[in-house]
């Protein structure tokens, strides 16, 4: 039997992010949009916070550049051994629209405006897949 300890944090999902994580199981990245404005919202929200109409969720491309990031030095998740790299990602389908998330970069070649695709990766033996990042150099 597996440590709890040692395993990574579970997404518990809710009736606002139920649909973004069903479609990471699925192999896409689903974020949420505003029907009357069609602004990409994330995280998803319940209503859009540009209008208060309905929202729903569409596939983005998972292509985008790097906006923000640190190094992590410290064995603070489990699962993962540091150094590692989290960012900020702008995804490629609207300004401001970003999203955290790792990215597979060797620490000391990071940088800002670097451009990053999606990878979908098991979180464990959870049954839950996360987005991660990877620098592309063909986009």
């Amino acid at each position: 039997m597996t440590n709890p300890a040692l395993l990574p944090p579970v997404p518990v999902p809710d009736p606002d992010t139920e649909q973004y994580w069903e479609g990471l199981r699925n192999g896409k990245l689903m974020l949420c949009r505003c029907d009357d404005t069609g602004k990409w919202i994330h995280p998803p929200l319940e209503r859009s916070r540009f209008t208060g109409g309905p929202v729903h969720f569409e596939e983005v491309s998972g292509n985008g550049s790097i906006f923000s990031f640190i190094v992590v030095r410290q064995a603070l998740v489990p699962g993962r051994v540091p150094p590692f790299v989290v960012g900020l990602v702008e995804l490629d389908e609207q300004p401001g629209l970003r999203i955290n998330a790792v990215i597979d970069v060797d620490p000391g070649d990071v940088r800002i405006g670097q451009r990053v695709r999606l990878r979908i990766a098991d979180l464990g033996d959870s049954g839950y897949r996360i987005p991660e990042f990877v620098v592309d150099t063909k986009l």
